[in-house]
């Protein structure tokens, strides 16, 4: 005998209590029953070699520093940003290889020891007992996670916090009014066959995307630009950038000019290597091989201001050991995102007190090897901003250097 048929209205009504169903179920992180994530990474992974480098193979505060830059009171503040979107979505099948769902603060801690030691998803799986595609699933999860949650870390500053990083800037340097240092660095990666080109071939022949960032007296991230092709100039990567357009439109660097001895004025400004422009509101150093000692006296301090800037990306790439590794064939839309949050993991260090640590930075340059295009543009408002900044550094310079 054939089964019944069902009726239309209680097909419907099944249907509608399935979605019912789906409706009301919240997902909630699974109670791991694994001991604690750490205390097995710490016995799997903590050899007498590995920990040789901190102040004692035993303290346990350094060594989770070396693995994921951070201290466990950020680490726990990052997984507080996270914790919502880890959990609300579902895990997909996340599980070590004894089968236990993965906790929260193991996602954000497999997904930081990949962005900063740069290892394969093969190597830093293997650390946590994990595969390769989890690492890889977990780790996109947690940039789309911080890159939203995280926006509060990197942005333009106050005008009460602009008014500290001039005060620190003057202070440490003697340059009234400058809001900021700025450099670009290049991301190295390989591309397939399909999608090389000239654009994104760079000056040292390697394939490679382009970070410009904006930092202050601490070394902290102001402003970035991202996902442009190696191949272009920085001076071209400047124009590109929103933030080129706003000073443009006078909605950055638009506080109250200062006044300079002698009677001169200077606005807010930038400083930068001689790959920028000189303008009004980005200061370049002089270039010629028969400077007068003012003008090299002005480059000696604009460089060791400007340095910090370096240093920042120094510090970047060395802690977010992603960056500075040959990337291989990354996904160009999503490797803009990595980058930005490697820069906002690098803000949260710092805003929550954590000492950044030397050890990690990079020993040399951070674009070891690459040779700044020079470039020749020069406004005339930018080069009498530079000659009064000169001159007003010079006439204080006793006093700059007594301080």
């Amino acid at each position: 005998m054939a089964p019944t048929k069902k009726s239309k209205k209680r097909k419907r009504d099944s249907k509608k209590l399935k979605k019912c169903k789906n409706l009301s179920v919240v997902p909630m992180e699974p109670r791991v029953s694994e001991p604690d994530w750490w205390e097995i990474f710490w016995h799997k992974n903590c050899s007498t070699s590995v920990c040789a480098g901190s102040s004692g193979p035993n303290d346990e505060a350094e060594v989770f520093k070396y693995f994921f830059r951070t201290s466990k009171k950020t680490f726990d503040y990052i997984c507080s940003l996270v914790r919502e979107d880890l959990v609300s979505r579902p895990p997909s099948g996340l599980i070590n290889i004894e089968g236990r769902l993965l906790s929260v603060e193991k996602q954000v801690a497999i997904a930081m020891r990949r962005l900063a030691s740069g290892e394969s998803q093969v190597s830093v799986g293997a650390s946590f007992g994990v595969g390769q595609s989890t690492v890889s699933q977990v780790t996109w999860r947690f940039v789309e996670a911080l890159e939203q949650r995280a926006k509060h870390h990197l942005r333009w500053p106050s005008s009460s916090r602009l008014e500290e990083i001039k005060s620190q800037f003057e202070a440490s340097f003697g340059l009234p009014n400058c809001c900021g240092a700025i450099d670009a660095t290049h991301i190295i990666m390989t591309l397939p066959a399909v999608q090389t080109s000239d654009d994104w071939c760079d000056t040292n022949k390697n394939y490679s995307m382009f970070l410009q960032g904006i930092v202050d007296h601490q070394m902290r991230f102001l402003d970035i630009v991202t996902g442009w092709p190696g191949g272009m100039t920085t001076s071209r990567l400047l124009k590109c950038s929103k933030f080129f357009k706003l000073c443009n439109v006078g909605e950055r660097l638009n506080g109250n000019a200062r006044k300079l001895s002698g009677g001169s004025e200077i606005r807010e400004y930038l400083v930068g290597g001689v790959g920028y422009p000189l303008l009004p509101w980005l200061i370049t150093p002089y270039e010629s091989d028969d400077l007068p000692p003012l003008k090299l006296n002005f480059n000696t301090v604009h460089g060791a201001a400007k340095s910090l800037a370096v240093r920042a990306f120094s510090q970047l790439k060395g802690s977010w050991r992603i960056l500075n590794k040959v990337m291989w064939r990354p996904d160009k839309r999503k490797l803009p995102s990595i980058i930005l949050v490697c820069c906002l993991l690098q803000n949260i260090i710092i805003d929550n007190g954590d000492e950044l640590q030397p050890d990690v930075a990079l020993s040399g340059h951070h674009d070891l090897g690459y040779q700044e295009h020079c470039c020749k543009q020069i406004d005339p408002l930018g080069n009498t901003s530079r000659e009064n900044l000169a001159n007003h550094w010079h006439q204080n310079k006793e006093k700059i250097c007594s301080s």
